[in-house]
């Protein structure tokens, strides 16, 4: 079983930069498509990046789209994410998650029926303006 754990959170100003590393433990994260979300207070969590076994594709938000990121080193077993452009809306607590399908780090945040694998235990963002 993969477990995640989230660093690289803190405080920046509105628009600066900041980058999140996500580490996994066990042998078999390199079967794992990673994504990373983010939940605000009072909100729903939701979707911004995900990444592929390989890191070969990436798919994001529309609301994050040329902004972030996503990266990963399966060597390392480690995920990253790049943030530019941060805005003081985005406060939040950013989280990895994992699971062996793409698919599911797409939907999970819009099918109540649905979970990944194994979620990390998140890392806070605050954007001061």
């Amino acid at each position: 079983q993969v477990q995640l754990v989230e660093s690289g959170g803190g405080l920046v100003q509105a628009g600066g930069s900041l980058r999140l590393s996500c580490a996994a433990s066990g042998r078999t994260f390199s079967n794992y498509a990673v994504g990373w979300f983010r939940q605000a207070p009072g909100k729903e969590r939701e979707f911004l990046a995900a990444i592929n076994r390989g890191g070969g594709s990436q798919y994001y938000a529309d609301s994050v789209k040329g902004r972030f990121t996503i990266s990963r080193d399966n060597a390392k077993r480690m995920v990253y994410l790049q943030m530019n452009s941060l805005k003081p809306d985005e406060t939040a607590v950013y989280y990895c998650g994992a699971d062996l399908t793409f698919h599911s780090l797409v939907i999970v945040t819009t099918d109540k029926d649905k979970d990944l694998e194994v979620w990390g235990q998140g890392t806070l963002v605050t954007v001061s303006s």
